[in-house]
């Protein structure tokens, strides 16, 4: 008989003549127990109204099967879609996913991670502040012997996995198509050089230009939080030069404000001046011009990044540790480049 009216894994046993041992490997998904009858287990175990006591599961293993997301903002689009990729993954291991914005804040992503510390979530996946240039706070999280993987903006935290794409060769290439249509007096939108992927970008750009023997002009080089307002006034900075004729930005929401404001003053878009962005945000397909771009896998980023994680909480090998893991970005050309 059921105690107090509920349904113990020793039921679930009794009632299939199954050794309770496997019916509780079978609940926890386990590995050892066939297909087959982890259906059978878990279809007695809906019919008896079996109710899975979580919280002492935790206590026994010491994990809470959560993870937290840590990224600047959830309103932009490749965030939105990384998140996705993270969600599906986790749902299918078994986690849940709690979502934390740093809003590009460096204080704030400290308490955040402070919170995760007290909520003994069993990893962090995280896209570092603009802010961040010391990594203290994510040190903490690590040293209580907890994984963190880094997504989109590489960290050089020692012995943690970055998953993101090759940004040098994508900013390589989007720069190298303005000059391949005639473009050589290039500015160039930058984001931090404190963060290592705007580091990159900003590299590869600098590489288009010396591989076609176009002088480098610092003075064409803007660094910003990339904002629409910083967009804006990356463009009218532009405008301080003479003969301008192309914009590479480091992200499409300071390509697209940029490219609003030149058509408010009557400048063609890609006749006066050429202009590529990167993420491929869905405005960017849509606006008029279409704008060029660099496409980055969000999705699989997502998955892949969320992957490492949950084999680090599971102690199970992986294949890259202490190094990158680079995906591959493609340029996507509109009408905002085109001859």
């Amino acid at each position: 008989m059921m105690k107090d009216g509920k349904t113990t894994i020793h039921d679930i046993s009794k009632a299939l003549d199954i050794d309770s041992s496997t019916v509780s490997r079978a609940l926890n998904n386990s590995p050892r127990v066939s297909k087959k009858t982890k259906e059978k287990i878990v279809r007695k175990a809906e019919e008896l109204g079996y109710q899975r006591n979580r919280l002492a599961s935790n206590l026994r293993t010491n994990r809470t099967f959560t993870i937290a997301i840590v990224l600047p903002r959830i309103s932009r689009h490749f965030f939105a879609t990384v998140i996705a990729g993270i969600e599906e993954t986790a749902y299918e291991a078994g986690y849940n996913v709690i979502i934390c914005q740093s809003l590009d804040d460096l204080e704030r992503e400290k308490k955040i991670i402070s919170s995760l510390i007290s909520n003994r979530v069993d990893g962090i996946l995280i896209s570092i502040s603009m802010e961040t240039k010391k990594y203290e706070h994510l040190e903490s999280y690590k040293n209580l012997g907890k994984p963190i993987v880094f997504f989109d903006r590489p960290c050089p935290l020692h012995d943690c996995i970055n998953v993101h794409i090759d940004n040098f060769k994508a900013s390589f290439d989007a720069t190298e198509h303005l000059i391949l249509n005639g473009r050589k007096r290039i500015v160039y939108f930058s984001g931090s050089q404190d963060i290592e992927l705007y580091r990159q970008r900003k590299k590869g750009y600098i590489a288009a230009l010396n591989k076609y023997n176009i002088k480098v002009n610092n003075n064409y080089i803007f660094e910003s939080n990339l904002s629409e307002q910083d967009g804006v006034k990356s463009a009218k900075n532009t405008l301080k030069f003479k003969n301008i004729d192309a914009i590479h930005s480091a992200n499409d929401t300071a390509a697209i404000s940029a490219m609003k404001y030149l058509k408010s003053i009557g400048i063609k878009i890609p006749e006066d001046i050429a202009i590529v962005g990167f993420n491929n945000d869905p405005i960017s397909a849509v606006i008029e011009p279409s704008l060029t771009t660099i496409n980055q896998p969000a999705f699989k980023i997502g998955q892949i990044a969320s992957r490492y994680l949950f084999k680090q909480i599971e102690n199970k090998p992986i294949d890259a540790k202490n190094q990158s893991k680079f995906l591959g970005a493609k340029l996507i050309i509109r009408n905002s480049s085109k001859q």
